[in-house]
């Protein structure tokens, strides 16, 4: 059985993703799963054994290129695919596996895609959490009546990426980091918005008294974030920088990962780096401000999630309407210390 899948565009929903990718492989041992995504979700796919091959999607987010879709599409007919998911839930996404004849087309419904989609899902909502209308596709129609038909998120499968330890160690001696101290990898930026950041001085607060309880600190990020990681080291103990590396804007997506995984603790904003923390198996501790962990929580076995409840959140907005972003502000850094705490203890029981 040969599959094609649209992936998704963000890097958090395509590491999700991979609990579909999983449930189709048990279903179908044998199956040659390819995945269609945007250049910067590719090595997140590399990293996931169920797939076969990752495929470049050339067109940029929100582009239209009807002909370039259907030129895409006739050119992937030879591959003679059997089925094909589409996950975002745009007419676009859908252009490719139509144009590529392949016979059955499995997605939500969405922008009028009636015509586009041969097995089109319409109770979408009926399922909470994004993970479970991932993996609900895999599934014949009249059997996912709501998230009950799948067991609960407990049951799923959970993202789990493949760690190149060859290449975790290059990046580490790349980056001259030392493994000789327990790492607390911290994500403080976001690309939906501000309304995702917990404050830089909150993350300093932790910083310092991880750092004072005998750890080292990495911070990460894109090169966006480097202002926001550049504030918190200058705001970290003058006798506790040293314990700092601030690796934002340096690495490149797959060293991100491998380097996540030598973290002990990662403390993350709602964003992709908090997934991939919880798909390498790291402990997690997600901050969320406006959004909500009722739709996309991390997948991770060691999870504490903390948010404030006051009356205006989850928003879902990019930025705070009331310009005061109390959600994140009101947010204590002895919260997250607690957490970690509660995390370190858990796992201390276990062994």
């Amino acid at each position: 059985m040969k599959i094609l899948v649209i992936g998704p565009s963000w890097v958090g929903d395509m590491v999700m993703s991979q609990s579909l990718y999983i449930t189709l492989k048990q279903q179908h041992p044998d199956a040659i799963i390819d995945v269609m995504a945007p250049a910067w979700c590719k090595p997140i796919l590399e990293r996931m054994p169920e797939i076969n091959k990752a495929i470049e999607m050339p067109l940029t987010h929100g582009q239209f290129a009807f002909f370039k879709r259907r030129q895409l599409g006739k050119m992937l007919r030879k591959d003679n695919y059997d089925q094909a998911y589409i996950l975002p839930n745009s007419a676009k996404s859908a252009l490719i596996p139509f144009f590529a004849n392949i016979p059955k087309r499995t997605g939500w419904t969405g922008e009028s895609r009636y015509g586009l989609l041969s097995d089109i899902r319409s109770n979408k909502k009926s399922f909470q959490y994004m993970v479970e209308r991932y993996v609900a596709l895999a599934f014949p129609k009249k059997e996912m009546l709501d998230s009950s038909s799948l067991g609960g998120l407990d049951k799923l499968p959970t993202p789990a990426l493949f760690i190149d330890e060859e290449k975790q160690q290059q990046a580490i001696e790349k980056f001259s980091l030392t493994q000789t101290l327990p790492t607390i990898g911290l994500c403080p930026g976001a690309e939906f918005g501000p309304s995702k950041r917990w404050p830089e001085e909150h993350y300093a607060a932790v910083a310092n008294e991880m750092i004072n309880q005998g750890h080292q600190v990495f911070l990460f990020g894109s090169a966006k974030d480097k202002p926001v990681t550049e504030k918190i080291k200058a705001l970290v103990a003058a006798e506790n920088k040293n314990k700092v590396y601030n690796l934002a804007g340096n690495t490149n997506l797959i060293e991100a990962v491998d380097l996540l995984a030598s973290c002990q603790t990662v403390v993350s904003n709602d964003s992709g780096l908090m997934h991939i923390a919880a798909a390498v198996g790291c402990q997690v501790v997600a901050v969320y401000g406006s959004t909500s962990p009722k739709y996309t929580p991390p997948l991770a076995r060691a999870v504490e999630i903390i948010h404030t409840d006051i009356d205006c959140r989850p928003c879902f907005k990019r930025t705070c309407k009331f310009e005061h972003m109390k959600c994140l502000t009101e947010l204590a850094p002895k919260k997250v210390l607690d957490s970690i705490k509660i995390l370190n203890s858990i796992q201390v029981e276990s062994c």
